[in-house]
């Protein structure tokens, strides 16, 4: 199943969707990450706690959606509220689209150990929806089998 990752500057909430789906897998999901107006550079932060949990970070990047026209997703995410109500490009046309509503660890203004702490809950909230997106078994061209296969599994 192909998920393409969505928030507004995709540098922080995005690429650790990306990474983390990419990650845990186990091959069946291959995920992308891009912003509509992507700020040009991952979060070091992002990079940071990834590698921290184990979680491969070579070849993050900052990106435009308009790079993955030919790419095709089953699923657009949005994980930011921006994102979400942003008019996403006609070739999302074909995809089924969920918000996932996710905080935003890079914004947090705190100590040290408060932002690790953001950035940790931020990577185990998304680790179980990857989890749950692995649980999906069905014909991802059926738009509304998979809306309720996302809904039963609990990754919406």
């Amino acid at each position: 199943m192909k998920i393409l990752y969505i928030c507004t500057h995709n540098r922080c909430r995005s690429i650790l969707s990306e990474a983390i789906s990419n990650h845990f897998s186990d091959g069946k999901l291959e995920a992308k990450s891009a912003g509509s107006q992507p700020s040009g550079e991952v979060h070091p932060l992002s990079l940071k706690y990834l590698q921290e949990a184990g979680i491969a970070t070579e070849g993050l990047q900052s990106q435009s959606w308009d790079e993955f026209e030919d790419f095709a997703p089953d699923i657009v995410v949005t994980v930011c509220d921006s994102a979400a109500g942003e008019a996403c490009p006609v070739w999302f046309g074909n995809s089924v689209k969920v918000h996932w509503g996710l905080s935003d660890p890079s914004k947090l203004e705190g100590s040290e150990s408060e932002k690790a702490e953001a950035f940790r809950a931020t990577i185990a909230e998304i680790k179980s929806r990857v989890e749950a997106l692995k649980s999906i078994s069905v014909d991802v061209s059926e738009q509304t089998a998979l809306r309720a296969a996302l809904k039963e599994c609990g990754a919406v």
